[in-house]
């Protein structure tokens, strides 16, 4: 039995290049359940990252009691991570919201279905009679399953016709899907998990995997541990053990100051360009836009950007030959460079690396613009987060027309007079008073959001009536008009989808608690009682669970890149989960994207038509299609400008904010795990060992971090960041305390600032300030076994849990991939010469 809150990655099975991943099978059962003892094992995946890890359920006297790895999925090969064993099932305790509250007397009592959803339908219809659809808001999340966030859209888009639909997707991974329409013309990863098993070298640009995805970091140290290891390269200001993995493997660690990655990125480009390692062939063949990209990178030399960045400029060097000499290399990106200044400048620098190498759309070469949630690329596919469903273009009005057909309303009804609204501004309308009814799906923004106070004001606000629909009582839900229980994962079916584009089927295992209700029955519901309808009279949603709702979502997705049409929940039941594109000339799904350099960019296919990264000023249908991109991708380019905040004189620190690997969000659920919370109880605030020195303050000392906006009080943590730089666990908010002192959340620090392009906030810089406060009765309680290790391990107790995990590693053949199509489905080919 294993450890796995000391052990998070579990036992090694090492492997040569190109040889498959082994199986190792993880099961965890609860306290005094023997695998005898389970009734019946249900299939899932786990939804505690955006991984997809499938597993099966136990359940035992109608209780979920315990997790597996599923030995045949293609994702995991059997693994599952600290979060999916430890905090699946283990929340589900005595704190779940079970019938609906309203708001009496400015108390939330109990109350019944009919009642709550009398006072939404009332509420609704009142400001669609007096103000109209421009009224409602819809902020949902990346959490619910595909068939539930494609009736919303269908709910909002064609029902009511607002544009303010959003999720909390825009806080994580919006740059990822802005990135890929950018360079590619559309959302959808052109990579693959298979590929780390194929690469000679692995680049995380802003991407701490170790505790971000787990298992898949286990693959990962599972070829670091083999013959024919890959060099690995990290960008991140932290010496996290990704960093650590990357100096032992040969390769390079790149700790830019904070807001700084897109100079970082123009010199990694120009060394690329400068030392002859672009391939002008596949450049000349598949792509525009390299002569501006050249002239905009020249200046950047690595002095100049060493200086720019605080970095060693022979370090770049030393990165920059590995990306431009290795045969394969396969690059991931995450919040390191979402969540930061030229959010999307930076992340299509990295799309540019491959492309002037060609190194995309083959075993090992990829990019994968990763996800932070478990199905935030359902939130994107399927138009809940403002965007049209199936990747389709809101400024074409053929794709428009093709919604229209296939929901049979009235194209005006359709909101595509100007773009989506993105989280960010639905806030500030509702700030305004112009969003008056605001539905909350699954997500908690009085937490996750920039800047709390502000947002605590947004929901306080006497003029916006608040739904929030949620499994447990939030610290938004305090703040709502109308609570809806909503049931949870395990307790309902569906689909979601992971990084690497492979669907999984959710089965219900148990009912939900009391009168908790799906997602999904919760939209239907809404919607027959509005009574919407579609131009002939017809019921607007004509579907009624689960299934009938992901039929309706395939005829969605025909013909485009996202095609669903060749899956079925009886296809994905019993064996592994399977990629998109599947359709019927693709019925095993697709491994990777664009082998033959033809992407889907052609006017008509595209999902965007492109921005000014710098500005983001949107390119007009016109010029695109003047450019005659016609499949080939775009290398786009964008100067390095200073960030909005800098440190000053009175906030001489920056702070970044992040994730650590026992909890996920805002801990409704992993703090509610007894193994998770010891693990992490309490959030700490990490110093460099020098800074800390400098300050006076020794390990688990009380601190105050403040910014112009906000402080927040907790144990320091004497870390081996870098020095100038302060790390705050985000995960922490007020629902597990005592009082209403706002002193905990990291976002009580944070701006409300955000790209140009994607939309998404800055949470990875704000000017502070350090005091100490008090001095420490013991070490903070910051795990020793991340990057939040402490600079002196003698001085902090080990973190550990119990020897709880059975790890099974087997000689059982591996699930083979995917294949990888020879011409992507969904995409138009070249129709004609470049120029």
């Amino acid at each position: 039995m294993a450890d796995r809150i000391a052990d998070i990655w579990g036992a090694r099975t090492p492997h040569a290049k190109d040889a498959p991943w082994p199986v190792r099978v993880d099961l965890h059962l609860d306290e005094g359940v023997a695998e005898a003892d389970v009734d019946r094992w249900v299939q899932s995946a786990c939804v505690l990252c955006s991984n997809g890890c499938a597993c099966d359920i136990a359940v035992k006297d109608g209780r979920m009691v315990g997790v597996r790895g599923r030995a045949g999925d293609v994702v995991n090969h059997g693994r599952l991570g600290p979060k999916g064993l430890y905090g699946s099932w283990q929340w589900n305790g005595d704190e779940r919201l079970t019938r609906p509250l309203v708001r009496r007397g400015g108390v939330l009592v109990e109350s019944d279905w009919d009642t709550a959803m009398d006072l939404v339908v009332r509420r609704s219809r009142e400001l669609l009679t007096e103000v109209g659809p421009l009224s409602h808001g819809f902020y949902t999340s990346g959490q619910l399953f595909l068939e539930e966030y494609y009736t919303l859209a269908v709910i909002g888009k064609a029902g009511l016709g607002t544009p303010h639909m959003d999720g909390n997707t825009r806080l994580c991974t919006a740059t990822a899907a802005a990135a890929m329409k950018e360079s590619f013309g559309s959302d959808g990863q052109p990579g693959s998990y298979h590929d780390v098993d194929s690469c000679d070298a692995l680049f995380l640009f802003g991407h701490n995997m170790a505790e971000t995805q787990t298992v898949l970091w286990s693959r990962v140290l599972d070829r670091l541990h083999g013959p024919d290891r890959p060099a690995v390269v990290v960008v991140d200001p932290r010496r996290t053990k990704v960093a650590d993995a990357a100096v032992a493997s040969g390769g390079v660690h790149l700790a830019p100051l904070p807001g700084t990655n897109q100079a970082l990125m123009n010199g990694l480009v120009r060394e690329v360009i400068a030392n002859g390692w672009v391939d002008r062939d596949y450049v000349d063949a598949h792509t525009l836009g390299y002569d501006e990209l050249a002239a905009t990178v020249e200046p950047c030399t690595p002095e100049h950007v060493a200086e720019t960045c605080g970095i060693d400029p022979d370090d770049l060097r030393r990165a920059a030959r590995i990306f431009g000499t290795s045969d394969r290399v396969l690059s991931t990106v995450l919040q390191g460079f979402y969540q930061s200044h030229q959010a999307t400048a930076a992340s299509c620098q990295v799309n540019n690396l491959h492309l002037l190498r060609g190194l995309i759309g083959s075993p090992g070469s990829g990019v994968l613009q990763m996800n932070g949630q478990p199905t935030a690329q359902n939130t994107r596919e399927c138009g809940a987060d403002g965007d049209l469903p199936g990747f389709r273009n809101w400024d074409n009005p053929e794709h428009v027309e093709q919604l229209a057909r296939l929901w049979n309303v009235d194209p005006a009804t359709i909101p595509h007079w100007a773009p989506p609204t993105h989280a960010m501004q639905l806030w500030r309308y509702a700030e305004q008073g112009s969003i008056r009814f605001l539905w909350i799906s699954a997500t908690n923004p009085a937490v996750s959001l920039p800047e709390l106070p502000r947002v605590r004001e947004i929901l306080a606000r006497e003029d916006l009536f608040v739904v929030v629909q949620d499994g447990f009582r939030t610290e938004t839900a305090e703040y709502a008009d109308v609570v809806l229980p909503a049931a949870l994962w395990g307790e309902k079916q569906g689909t979601f989808t992971n990084v690497d584009r492979t669907v999984h089927l959710s089965e219900r295992a148990v009912e939900p608690p009391g009168e908790a209700r799906s997602d999904l029955d919760i939209f239907l519901d809404y919607a027959r009682r509005m009574d919407l309808r579609d131009r002939d009279g017809a019921p607007l949603i004509g579907w009624h669970d689960p299934e009938g709702a992901f039929e309706a979502w395939k005829e969605c997705s025909r013909g485009r890149l996202c095609d669903y049409t060749g899956l079925s929940y009886d296809k994905l039941r019993g064996g592994s989960g399977i990629p998109w594109p599947c359709d019927e000339d693709h019925p095993d799904g697709c491994d990777r994207l664009y082998a033959d350099g033809v992407f889907p960019t052609h006017p008509d296919v595209c999902e965007d038509y492109g921005h000014d990264l710098l500005t983001g000023g949107a390119t007009a249908p016109e010029r695109y299609r003047a450019r005659r991109p016609d499949g080939r991708a775009f290398l786009k380019a964008a100067e390095y400008a200073p960030p909005p905040e800098q440190p000053n004189e009175d906030y001489p620190f920056v702070c970044t904010t992040g994730r650590t690997a026992y909890h996920f969000h805002t801990r409704t659920k992993t703090g509610r795990s007894r193994r998770l919370r010891g693990a992490a109880p309490e959030p700490w605030v990490e110093l460099s060992a020098r800074d800390a020195d400098a300050l006076g303050v020794r390990e688990g000392d009380l601190v105050r971090v403040e910014s112009p906006r906000g402080r927040v009080e907790a144990p320091a943590r004497v870390g081996r960041g870098r020095d100038g730089v302060v790390f705050v666990p985000f995960h922490y908010g007020y629902w597990d305390t005592d009082g209403d002192r706002h002193a905990r959340a990291a976002n009580e620090l944070t701006m409300t600032e955000w790209d140009p392009v994607s939309k998404q906030p800055l949470f990875k810089l704000a000017a502070v300030r350090v005091t100490k406060l008090a001095g420490g009765t013991g070490p903070a309680p910051a795990p020793t076994t991340t990057a939040s290790a402490p600079h002196d391990p003698a001085s902090v107790p080990a973190t550990r849990g119990e020897d709880d995990v059975r790890e099974d590693v087997t000689s059982a053949d591996p699930p083979a991939p995917p294949p990888t199509p020879d011409r992507t489905p969904g995409v138009l080919p070249h129709v004609a010469p470049k120029g």
